[in-house]
């Protein structure tokens, strides 16, 4: 078990709820082109590293045991039995197909703690993909854990798919004093999206419906026993109940999902006051009345390109728009350095969090494909960065190897590393701050041209894995996807590095480097042509003025 730290980092406190910072879509075989299942999920932190982990599979003597770490912290919380066989796991997604992908909703305070528990929310995905052969499977082996061990973390929603099926899943533990959690889970139906990101989203949730929904035998007993609800089993909402939104768990966290969702569907410009942290209430069990809806059916199918792109929104086109205020500066820059929320004269006021954040660690699609076997059906998607400048590469589930661009140990966050995908897109994507607007279009260029090249080439590789799979046998597929997913990660890789090259050369000091013919051009003699020098935009000279009156006012100059 690799020991991790700071997977999450945390962004505000707000009332009673806890924000913070990953993001998943979720795709069912109905509402995909190629009836794929998908999952996204981006590990937002301020203090991760993005690598990819690897466990391979392996039989386990009676008797062995396991130790769990604390996935945030690194810190030994103890020991359960091991199983006798575990599987392979590239990321999150096992050799199976299985995915899973969560965000931290935190929930109820005084539900966070529980001193004997083991299983933390990390250490339930990793060890029930070396664990399981479905998303069903997987959902049992979680709850069981933290029935048998306790639940060590707050409140946490979970994305599971598996070639047929996907599923969210939300958990509370039950407090000091008690053991466990309480938890439901939703089967998404086939043809429909769903979305979570930091804020609990299952409401109320049929009770006699076993094929679509399993839950906790005390998720409503619980509740009542605290006091927090004493209406009829129906009317029950777990999020309302357990994780009640405010207007953080609305503008920071449900703002993210109405950003997809909008990508995809017509209509959603309904629940826009609601992302912008505006909630209305129900008059009879005060609960959240105007929330977005658990999934919705996107008006086309869509492709993996199209759900990578719904990784890639700062709520462009939208009143959230973070590119058109002045807090983008000049150059359009659509991030906003932390902290989140800040006072002037005493009055409180926020910056967007948007799906696309630069502080992502790594970031990945998962694509499960029923039709193949399983060593090639499952992709996971993979990139490491902010998700609007990264480029996701095809890590094919059945690979036995990651790459050394994306290997654990190749630098961390305080190593710099030549070969580190995650620093070689750092060193371009924090360049491209200084000068946003225009280095961006350069990075989704060479972005748009990588990522559809491995899509392109999907088919063909699915084709020659699967006929080395027929005729010489798994191992000799594995391998062959193992030297396909590793040479175009590195392959990638390097091609940032040149693109950071070429966009320090054009773009050094402020001036941009004339171009023709696709070479930078030169005098008569030889010599770099003059460079352009733009300046700024007419508004952010005129916002200057307007702040700092007659400071820069040029005595004698023109408008005397």
């Amino acid at each position: 078990m690799i020991r991790r730290t700071s997977f999450i980092a945390f962004l505000v406190f707000i009332g009673s709820a806890y924000s913070w910072a990953c993001t998943n879509f979720l795709v069912t075989k109905g509402a995909s082109t190629d009836g794929s299942t998908m999952i996204t999920y981006a590990a937002d932190s301020h203090t991760l590293f993005g690598e990819l982990y690897y466990f391979p599979a392996a039989d386990h003597p009676e008797g062995a045991t396991r130790n769990i770490y604390e996935w945030d912290t690194g810190k030994f919380l103890g020991v359960i039995p091991e199983v006798e066989h575990t599987y392979s796991v590239v990321g999150n997604m096992n050799e199976f197909q299985v995915a899973i992908g969560e965000t931290t909703y935190g929930g109820r305070e005084e539900l966070h703690h529980q001193s004997d528990a083991i299983m933390d929310y990390g250490s339930l995905m990793y060890v029930a993909l070396q664990r399981s052969k479905s998303a069903r499977e997987a959902i049992k082996v979680m709850t069981e854990l933290v029935d048998q061990f306790g639940y060590y973390s707050s409140g946490e929603s979970f994305s599971i798919s598996d070639p047929n099926e996907v599923w969210i899943m939300e958990m509370i533990g039950k407090g000091e004093g008690e053991k466990g959690a309480v938890w439901v889970a939703r089967r998404i139906p086939d043809g429909y999206i769903s979305g979570h990101a930091n804020q609990a989203r299952i409401t109320s949730f049929p009770l006699n419906d076993t094929q679509n929904c399993m839950y906790s035998k005390d998720v409503i007993s619980f509740a009542r026993e605290k006091g927090w609800f004493d209406g009829k089993n129906k009317d029950f909402s777990f999020s309302d109940v357990y994780a009640p939104v405010d207007f953080g768990g609305a503008r920071f966290c449900e703002a993210r999902v109405w950003a997809g969702f909008n990508q995809v569907t017509s209509g959603m410009d309904k629940y826009t006051d609601y992302a912008k942290g505006i909630i209305e209430h129900d008059t009879i069990t005060n609960y959240a009345s105007n929330r977005l809806p658990l999934w919705i059916k996107p008006d086309e199918k869509l492709s993996v390109k199209d759900v990578m792109e719904m990784m890639r929104d700062h709520f462009e086109g939208t009143e959230l728009d973070m590119t058109q205020d002045i807090g983008a500066g000049p150059y359009k820059l659509p991030y906003r350095w932390r902290g989140l929320t800040w006072e002037v004269d005493s009055v409180e006021y926020c910056n967007e969090r948007a799906v696309s954040t630069q502080q992502t660690g790594f970031s990945f699609v998962s694509q499960s494909r029923s039709w193949l076997p399983n060593p090639i059906g499952g992709i996971l998607w993979f990139g490491v960065d902010d998700t609007y400048s990264t480029c996701y590469a095809p890590m094919y589930c059945g690979i036995t190897e990651t790459p050394e661009c994306f290997a654990v140990g190749n630098g961390d966050l305080l190593t710099y590393s030549e070969t580190s995908a995650f620093w070689v897109f750092n060193t371009v994507s924090n360049f491209a701050y200084l000068r946003y607007d225009s280095m961006i279009e350069h990075v989704r260029e060479l972005q748009s041209e990588i990522e559809g090249k491995f899509i392109a080439y999907t088919p063909a590789i699915d084709q020659a894995a699967k006929l080395l799979y027929e005729t010489e046998g798994a191992d000799k597929a594995r391998a062959f996807l193992t030297e396909y997913s590793t040479n175009e990660a590195n392959n990638m890789t390097d091609d940032w590095r040149d693109l950071y090259h070429y966009l320090l050369v054009k773009y050094i000091d402020g001036n941009i480097k004339k171009e023709k013919n696709g070479k930078f051009e030169t005098n008569e003699h030889g010599l770099p042509a003059f460079p352009d020098q733009p300046g700024y935009p007419e508004w952010w000279y005129k916002a200057i003025t307007k702040s700092t009156g007659d400071h820069f006012k040029v005595i004698g100059g023109a408008g005397h």
